[in-house]
């Protein structure tokens, strides 16, 4: 520091260096916005490029017909819809993994992409129910035009929902936006007597069934491996014994789970072949970790850092499947209206169900994988590291609610929704941990008094203790509170869209 003294009001040398850090501070902090705001443009210009090649594409097919217009319409509305399910949905399936460090950012990317492309190629089907969920009967539009006009509201109207749940980071269910659409748009078409109403009570209680149900399954394998194995004084061996169980068990549920979802369109399996699948999954998995994975455990720390990593591996495969049934079973809500409207408008049909033409379910497909490159990265960071700390444990327990509780739910004739299971997983994972943190901090001075030969805690300080303990939130409670009401408003706020955008395209063509 100087010893000279500086002029009356003037800066001192320290003044001068901090305002100049300050300085710095800032240049920094504009450089880092300008970067993100250029990469956001950047991305957005690669979206705009996509939908281009759409309707180029779809001027090659359908250039000679009369309804070119509103095909090429539909066809960019799908094609945006399609980014969007990959901006949202799909992080539920990797989310867990990234948060969890099993899988880097692009490695997620590169492997979600990738199979949900294949799931909705392979075995996206060749035919479509054109009502999602039959919310509302083709029968009860009153000519041709009014279905074409009701299903261009009811996609619409579902995209910019989860555009707009993607924007303030809210994972929703994209199969509710699309209902909410049909809904919506078939009351401004039909009116209200059109609506099945028994089959909207079944879709409305999948909102408190599907994240219910798994936050309990994944809460409780979580219990479960915290007191078998974590809790044990020799982990290695107890992950000896019980590792091989519960990868078997989630080879076994997986390979029900996309039997019954992921290859539905091109294979119906009954329940003798469904249980003869799940039985061989689980001894081969089982097989294969116990004689293999573990069967040299002399390298493995006695630590539940080192015991975590041995779920890493079934982690990734679980986020591939899960992508892989993904894609197979959502490519419908972007291109099922796409297809409806396509085939009204060449063929003169309106139908419940209808065939799919190839390029119509590759813009679904190649629209999935690019929203998820593009704009996925944000929903992924809030399902895997914003709610609560996620390791390869929990994140490998949410990944087996997840299959676990759609094959529940389906023996019982539920409608369940992957987007709330996954969410709901995280967040039973997290307030499990955020329980048994602050039920073990209350004890242990007391223990260690004792111990010590000191004097136990008084009965005021154990209180005050654990009136300080219950204040530990391992679960950010704003996430709760936004994801939930984003559930609960995805249909009526979709259905309204809806049916404005309904009167609005009527009155244009």
């Amino acid at each position: 520091m100087s010893i000279l003294p500086t002029p009356h009001g003037a800066p001192s040398p320290d003044q001068k260096k901090t305002s100049i850090d300050k300085d710095l501070k800032r240049i920094i902090q504009l450089e880092k916005a300008t970067t993100r705001l250029g990469l956001r443009n950047l991305d957005m210009g690669f979206g705009l490029l996509f939908v281009m090649a759409v309707w180029a594409y779809t001027y090659l097919q359908s250039g000679t017909t009369d309804g070119y217009a509103i095909i090429a319409i539909a066809s960019i509305i799908g094609a945006y819809m399609a980014m969007n399910i990959g901006a949202n949905d799909v992080a539920n399936n990797v989310g867990p993994a990234v948060g969890s460090k099993a899988l880097t950012m692009m490695g997620a990317l590169a492997i979600a992409a990738t199979f949900e492309a294949a799931g909705a190629l392979i075995a996206g089907g060749d035919v479509v129910n054109t009502i999602s969920k039959g919310v509302v009967s083709p029968e009860a539009f009153a000519d041709q035009s009014v279905f074409v006009y009701a299903m261009l509201a009811a996609l619409l109207a579902a995209a910019l929902w989860v555009n707009l749940a993607t924007l303030i980071g809210a994972p929703v269910s994209t199969t509710h936006s699309i209902v909410g659409g049909v809904l919506g748009a078939g009351i401004a078409a039909a009116g209200v007597s059109a609506v099945d109403w028994p089959i909207m009570g079944t879709i409305a209680a999948s909102w408190v069934i599907s994240p219910v149900l798994g936050g309990i399954i994944a809460a409780g394998f979580l219990l479960f491996v915290k007191v078998a194995v974590i809790f044990k004084k020799d982990k290695v061996a107890a992950a000896q014994r019980w590792i091989p169980i519960l990868v078997g068990i989630m080879a076994g549920a997986f390979s029900v789970y996309l039997v019954m979802k992921g290859l539905k369109r091109v294979w119906k399996a009954e329940t003798p072949a469904l249980i003869t699948i799940g039985v061989t999954a689980f001894v081969i998995a089982y097989a294969l970790v116990r004689y293999f994975s573990l069967k040299d455990t002399s390298h493995i720390e006695n630590t539940r850092k080192s015991v975590g990593k041995l779920f890493r591996s079934p982690l990734i495969c679980a986020a591939a499947l899960l992508s892989f049934a993904h894609g197979s079973n959502d490519v419908a809500n972007a291109v099922g209206p796409l297809a409806a409207i396509v085939t009204a408008v060449t063929a003169g049909t309106v139908s419940a169900e209808v065939t799919l033409p190839l390029w119509v379910l590759a813009i679904g497909a190649i629209g999935i994988s690019i929203g998820l490159l593009l704009f996925g990265p944000k929903i992924i960071k809030v399902v895997g590291e914003k709610i609560t700390k996620l390791d390869p444990i929990r994140a490998f327990c949410v990944a087996l609610s997840a299959a676990i509780t759609v094959i529940i739910a389906s023996g019982l004739g539920l409608p369940v929704s992957s987007t709330h299971i996954a969410v709901g997983g995280v967040f039973g994972v997290g307030f499990l941990r955020e329980f048994i943190t602050n039920r073990q901090f209350v004890p242990a001075p007391a223990k260690q008094a004792s111990a010590a030969g000191d004097a136990p805690l008084s009965p005021d300080m154990v209180i005050n203790k654990w009136a300080k303990a219950k204040k530990r939130k391992l679960v950010r409670r704003r996430y709760l509170l936004g994801i939930v009401a984003a559930w609960l408003i995805t249909v009526p706020a979709s259905a309204i869209m809806a049916a404005v955008l309904f009167m609005l395209v009527s009155a244009f063509f």
